[in-house]
């Protein structure tokens, strides 16, 4: 426990398991885009895939990274040619 109140002394904290939910299922969502992309030669869908696999590591916040996941997740959608 001691460990934990250091660390949150530092500024750093645990995600929430809603975080890593969301985490985990667009990072499958991502690989599964990228994948899709990657064998029908489509760049929008593989690039897509690649953000929605990535940004996780660069949003902290619950509600940022269902939005952005949810905002790519869409442009998978619009750009599905």
């Amino acid at each position: 426990m001691d460990n934990l109140n250091t660390l949150g002394a530092l500024g750093l904290t645990l995600p929430t398991p809603a975080y890593l939910l969301g985490a985990i299922l667009f990072g499958i969502i991502g690989l599964a885009a990228y994948r899709y992309g990657k064998k029908t030669s489509r760049p929008y869908p593989k690039w897509l895939g690649v953000g929605l696999m990535l940004y996780p590591y660069a949003v902290t916040q619950t509600w940022a990274l269902y939005l952005v996941g949810i905002a790519l997740c869409v442009g998978l959608y619009v750009f599905r040619e």
